[in-house]
């Protein structure tokens, strides 16, 4: 089944371009760690997944690009066309010439209804090129403009015109020391508007992202692209074909609905986290060897304590024995519970894994048993260079702290009226944006108390 990408502003479209680089080039790369036809077959999965083929032979990608601003997307169409792997279709991009000024209710409530009928036929010619549409999976991030406003219309949009495909958005959280003064406003905005029409929200956040490239990658000088491949390398180690557990020896038809089912059992959960193992500069590959047991003896630890990367994890933290209830004590040591988890595993030697470690009843919340929150998919297939690597999708309380910061720091502006003039001029209200925060005061809450 094929997934159709939209990008939305400026980071949805220099991470959605990254993304599709890291997909070609993991097609193109000589993987010799498994069979020549399970090699094809990947391949072929990939392509019908995020790909139509043209008769040049160049593969274009699914996707429809939008901005309010023309200067990126040409930069990216250019781009992707110079690779000479994939390009995008000349005919699937959306921009205007004035931004949306860093103002969600700008991208929301002015630029959405103004420019819907263009944008959602964009969107429809994309969806009936596909033989059997999965879904959408939208980039987004929540600190600007069109990205957040524009980008949570889109949702709405697509819901209504897709009432039964699955849609998937990825959210880039901004830094906590702030890229621009109103986003916390903006992501307030955005987060509550997602979750009422999206199916889940899978969320990296800068800040994290910007440590892997320091302390994993030792980049010296970080910049916006380091970041989006470290994002895209991730993105790619999920959606890239793999083989789900009961379905048989083919890869898994429908990635985004195999996702939801088994990562969003309620719909007042629907934030999803995700982390890789291993990440490493390319030059230091041909020195390291990894076993099984010991990635995911770190990724295990790295989902209980809350650690988004190898390094640095406190192995203090332990998962609270079944049938003590000492809530407090728990929430001490940090323990991260979780509702539901999905190991991808890629590489050698993948189907003689142990993962019982991570159907231990004691990582998840009591109402799902660990038999239906815990699920694994495997491919032979090494992906992008390194022989083994696993990534862990979950569903889990990763995001409380930064959700709570972020929702806190937007109350403090809101209670003393800063820079509400700003949004009342575009039609959003004090009442909306109360509306926001007692969704998100749910959100906080039901997490909370798993």
């Amino acid at each position: 089944m094929s997934i159709v990408t939209v990008q939305l502003g400026q980071c949805g479209n220099q991470i959605g371009h990254e993304v599709f680089s890291a997909l070609c080039s993991d097609i193109h790369g000589t993987h010799g760690l498994c069979s020549r036809k399970e090699n094809d077959s990947y391949n072929d999965s990939c392509k019908e997944r995020f790909f139509c083929e043209e008769e040049s032979g160049v593969p274009v990608a699914r996707a429809v690009l939008v901005d309010m601003e023309p200067k990126v997307i040409s930069q990216t169409l250019s781009m992707a066309a110079r690779s000479g792997h994939w390009r995008y279709s000349s005919h699937s991009h959306f921009c205007q010439k004035q931004g949306s000024g860093n103002n969600w209710a700008n991208g929301y409530s002015v630029h959405g209804p103004r420019h819907k009928e263009a944008i959602m036929n964009l969107v429809q010619r994309e969806a009936e090129k596909c033989d059997r549409l999965g879904g959408f999976f939208t980039i987004m991030s929540m600190a600007g403009g069109t990205g957040s406003g524009l980008g949570a219309f889109v949702t709405q949009c697509l819901r209504d015109a897709f009432p039964t495909s699955f849609i998937l958005n990825h959210l880039i959280w901004p830094y906590g020391t702030g890229e621009v003064i109103v986003q916390n406003y903006n992501s307030v905005l955005t987060l509550s508007h997602l979750y009422q029409s999206s199916d889940a929200l899978l969320v990296h956040e800068n800040d994290v992202i910007h440590k892997i490239c320091a302390q994993l990658l030792n980049i010296k000088q970080i910049s916006f692209r380091d970041v989006n491949q470290v994002i895209a390398h991730q993105l790619g180690s999920v959606f890239q074909p793999a083989h789900t557990a009961g379905g048989g020896s083919g890869y898994s038809r429908n990635p985004l609905g195999d996702l939801m089912e088994m990562l969003v059992p309620h719909p007042e959960f629907k934030v999803l986290g995700l982390r890789n193992i291993p990440q490493m500069p390319e030059s230091s590959l041909a020195y390291s060897t990894f076993s099984w047991p010991g990635l995911l003896k770190h990724l295990r630890q790295m989902l209980i304590a809350n650690a988004q990367m190898e390094e640095g994890i406190d192995w203090q933290v332990r998962p609270p024995h079944p049938g003590s209830s000492m809530p407090s004590t728990n929430k001490a040591l940090h323990f991260n519970t979780s509702i539901a988890n999905l190991v991808i595993l890629r590489g050698k030697d993948v189907h003689s894994v142990d993962l019982g470690s991570f159907r231990d009843p004691s990582l998840y919340t009591s109402w799902l048993s660990p038999q239906d929150a815990f699920n694994a998919w495997k491919t032979p297939r090494a992906f992008n260079k390194y022989e083994k690597s696993a990534a862990l999708v979950s569903n889990s309380q990763f995001l409380l702290k930064p959700l709570d910061s972020i929702v806190g720091k937007a109350w403090n502006m809101f209670a003393s009226k800063a820079y509400l003039h700003q949004y009342t001029k575009f039609g959003i209200q004090e009442e909306d944006f109360l509306d926001c925060f007692t969704t998100l005061e749910q959100v906080i809450s039901s997490y909370t108390n798993l």
